[in-house]
């Protein structure tokens, strides 16, 4: 007996031992996480690292030494995840795992998140039951973890590190238990059980535990979708058990859900089974109750309360009705298929419904779809009496009546008619019926036209018949009429007055008697004209369509207002703005010689006047130059018309026969002042060259108002510059060219005279001497002749070529003369005529030719000889 007694000890213990290494899933990781049957979760971002003391360390001295799983946070990104899962456990079961764990990095920092999951029936894993952040430090710390395990379910642990920032760190577990028996520091939970409720009701988890200090624990209610729902209240059953409550306000069918009992606290955590909320959808009929009969007083319908929305099984059927119009319900409980409803009002409309009720609390479902349907009625006795016109209005007649009760209309629910026609101004027919309050004594027919004959008649019905009553004439007054056609209003401006075109208002709603237009100034472009005036009004009879307003200010927009008028008063106005043109600025006139005040050779200087602006600002002053041809009639002062055109001095050259010398902006002009025509400046773009002396001018001044499109100018002459006969500085070229030609041509006749005179000189020595001398000096005396002609036209030949030349130059410089500057009035001509023309005075190797010098005094040619 001792013997079998001992092996059956032995078989025993063989056979929990066996059992213990297969139930708890201890790892220690001295052979790695494979040996242990521990799997890496394919799925997850990166694989745990396997340390093992039998091999060379490869890592940081500061680790601890041995044999463990680990995670290096320097090796991945933050939000990276790495799982490891423990074997599945099936068995029915309270079961404790513990294990240690490190979080470190050399700056004490957190390097990540070490969480713990439990995942059921290899469903979702949910939100963690336990997890640790903070740096632990190179020691080991030691958590445990309770869980209750019930088959068929499959239970499995899995340890999660998640990287925080990448910094330099570890995460670390080692000596994993898998123990068969209660946990010291951590609650466990008791069986968990499902939770049915109907839809709309609160439903509540109650979670047992037993452990030590269980009440300093935090404690939830884990969704398996991940949603952690708080606890609501904790009640101690004794020193070591508790209870927790969790509640969830009015549930529906998305909340159908399996739910869990989670335990957390620095020691560990503890984890219950999942339990299922069972959501009841209270039953609701599919169908509406069907008619089976109708009188005045009853209504037979049938339930048709077997196909239903929701869930079963069905303890009550109810019929739930009431009129459409009313606010009152009843309810009758029903035995059977069929039910009649009795003691109900002729002709009024009910709505019926049917209510289903299953067991629990809130079991009773909404109400089916209505039955709506309406008890019969009798034909109307009569049509109202007492009908009479009470008031009658330009585009409404109101109608009175008495009251119309059950003992009229037979039927509670019934229609009073108000049905008119009439003929409008094109002499067709509008008719229309207009459904009236039939509770109401007076009913009103609007949107007539006014002044026209409307016909009239009242007509009651019930489902089961009508009455009418005979018709009533009446006409509606008149009306105050319509606007006057905006796109009708015509206008024609001018400088000082407006001319306004309009027609009849499309509905004149009667007889018209008058037009009445009020207009006044709004905006102005003249500043000084006046704009806060009351508006003007001008009253116009019946047949009028057009008017002329006078005595209005330039530039300036007018907003007229018309309107027309009825014997009931003036209808809606009708607004128009109208600008009149701008006028012309006005310039002073001049006294006499007033405007003239210098002159030289090239200039002339005038005085300005400021212009006075009649409806817009003056914009710009010009000061224009025309020159005078002899060729080209005058202009007459007092009919100048103005220069548009700005046409500058280089253009003028083209043919032009004006330019504009100067453009003053106004604010330059603020008084009277002196201008210089032909000081050589520019005047905002336009150069002010210095005049020809020799050329006629007529000098104007033109003031310029321009605003938007719109341009008018005023123009004055302010004097005329005649030619200057004697040039005070500057010769005339041409003047100087005809006295230097005379001047050459008296030389020459001087120098043929002289030649003639030696001539004669040597004659009368020679005829003193011999035959031979006498011969030779005749022969000499007729050669030196026949030479001094033949230089003296050579030199006539060069002096006609000189003049020639001296013409076309000085034609030249008349063109031009109006591009110099004043500068050269003031040079006298210094270049003598033969050094203008490289002429040499002496002929080479002849003494006897006289010299002649041409030496400027003063501005004059002088010959020496």
């Amino acid at each position: 007996m001792d013997t079998f007694r001992l092996r059956f000890i032995l078989l025993y213990s063989s056979i929990l031992s066996v059992g213990a290494q297969f139930t708890t899933g201890g790892c220690t990781f001295d052979d790695g996480p494979a040996q242990c049957d521990y799997q890496q979760d394919p799925y997850d971002d990166f694989d745990w690292t396997h340390v093992s003391a039998q091999e060379v360390p490869y890592l940081s001295s500061e680790l601890p030494q041995g044999s463990y799983m680990m995670v290096d946070s320097s090796q991945h990104d933050a939000g990276e995840k790495a799982r490891i899962q423990l074997p599945v456990m099936k068995e029915n079961d309270t079961h404790c795992i513990d294990f240690n764990y490190l979080l470190y990095t050399q700056d004490g920092s957190s390097p990540g998140t070490l969480n713990i999951l439990v995942k059921v029936n290899k469903g979702p894993m949910a939100n963690p039951i336990w997890n640790v952040t903070s740096y632990t430090g190179k020691e080991w710390l030691r958590a445990e973890l309770a869980v209750s395990t019930f088959w068929p379910n499959e239970y499995q642990v899995i340890f999660e590190a998640e990287v925080s920032d990448g910094k330099t760190g570890f995460i670390a577990i080692d000596d994993i238990q898998v123990l068969s028996y209660p946990c010291d520091k951590s609650p466990h939970f008791l069986r968990l059980g499902d939770v049915e409720v109907n839809a709309g009701q609160n439903a509540t988890f109650q979670c047992i535990a037993t452990g030590r200090d269980a009440n300093n624990n935090k404690l939830w209610l884990q969704r398996r979708n991940g949603e952690d729902i708080p606890v609501a209240s904790t009640k101690n059953i004794n020193h070591r058990r508790f209870a927790a409550s969790f509640r969830l306000k009015e549930v529906t069918n998305l909340d159908q859900d399996l739910y869990r009992c989670v335990t957390q606290s620095e020691r560990g955590s503890g984890v219950s089974n999942f339990a299922g909320l069972i959501v009841r959808e209270p039953p609701r009929p599919i169908a509406p109750p069907q008619l089976l009969g109708v009188g005045p007083t009853y209504l037979l319908i049938q339930l048709n309360a077997n196909s239903i929305f929701g869930d079963g099984p069905i303890i009550l059927k109810e019929v739930e009705y009431r009129m459409t119009s009313g606010s009152w319900i009843e309810t009758h409980a029903v035995n059977s298929p069929n039910y009649k409803l009795w003691h109900l009002d002729p002709d009024t409309e009910y709505e019926i419904r049917v209510l289903l009720t299953r067991p629990g609390e809130g079991g009773t479902g909404q109400s089916g779809p209505p039955l709506i349907t309406r008890t019969k009625c009798a034909e109307p006795m009569r049509t109202p009496k007492k009908l009479k016109i009470a008031e009658t209005q330009a585009r409404f007649i109101a109608v009175d009546w008495e009251s119309l009760g059950y003992n009229i209309t037979r039927c509670h629910t019934f229609n009073v008619t108000i049905c008119y026609h009439y003929y409008n101004a094109n002499n067709q027919t509008k008719a229309d019926c207009l459904d009236m309050d039939p509770k109401a004594p007076r009913h009103v027919v609007g949107n007539l036209p006014p002044n026209t004959n409307v016909s009239l008649k009242m007509i009651l019905t019930n489902p089961e018949g009508r009455k009418e009553s005979d018709e009533t004439i009446i006409q509606t007054d008149e009306d105050v009429p319509g606007p006057v056609p905006s796109q009708s209003m015509k206008a024609t401006p001018f400088e000082d007055r407006i001319f306004l075109y309009w027609k009849e208002p499309l509905e004149p709603n009667g007889i018209i008697t008058q037009y009445e237009i009020s207009y006044n100034g709004i905006r102005s472009f003249d500043p000084s004209v006046p704009l806060l005036r009351p508006p003007l009004i001008v009253s116009l009879p019946w047949n009028t369509s057009h008017h002329v307003f006078n005595q209005l200010h330039p530039g300036t927009t007018y907003q007229f207002i018309i309107r027309a008028s009825t014997v009931k008063g003036f209808g809606p106005p009708t607004t128009l703005n109208i600008t009149t043109n701008i006028s012309a600025p006005t310039l002073e006139e001049y006294d006499g010689s007033e405007a003239f005040l210098n002159e030289t050779a090239t200039t002339i200087t005038v005085l300005l006047k400021p212009a006075q602006a009649k409806g817009a600002p003056i914009s710009a002053y010009q000061i224009v130059v025309e020159e005078l041809n002899p060729h080209r009639t005058r202009r007459e002062a007092s009919s100048v018309d103005c220069y548009q055109v700005p046409v500058s001095f280089h253009a003028s050259s083209g043919g032009s026969p004006y330019y504009f010398a100067a453009e003053l902006p106004p604010g330059n002009l603020p008084e009277p002042s002196p201008f210089t025509v032909g000081d050589n400046k520019t005047y905002h773009g336009f150069w002010n060259p210095p005049l020809a002396p020799r050329k006629n001018y007529n000098i104007y001044f033109q003031a310029v108002s321009s605003v938007e499109k719109e341009t008018k100018t005023q123009c004055l002459r302010l004097a005329t510059k005649g030619a200057t006969e004697e040039p005070e500085v500057i010769p005339d070229p041409a003047k100087q060219t005809d006295r230097v030609v005379k001047i050459a041509g008296i030389s020459a006749g001087v120098l043929v005279f002289i030649l003639l005179v030696l001539v004669a000189i040597l004659l009368v020595k020679k005829s003193h001497g011999g035959f031979t001398t006498k011969n030779w000096s005749v022969r000499r005396s007729y050669y030196s002749y026949s030479y001094y002609l033949k230089l003296a036209k050579k030199r006539k030949d060069a002096i006609g070529n000189t003049r020639q030349e001296m013409t076309h130059m000085v034609n030249a410089m008349d063109r031009s003369y109006a591009d110099q500057s004043t500068l050269h009035a003031e040079d006298p001509m210094a270049v003598t005529f033969m050094d203008s023309h490289n002429f040499s005075n002496r002929l080479p190797n002849d003494p006897l030719v006289p010299t002649a010098v041409l030496v400027p005094i003063t501005g004059k040619c002088v010959w020496k000889f």
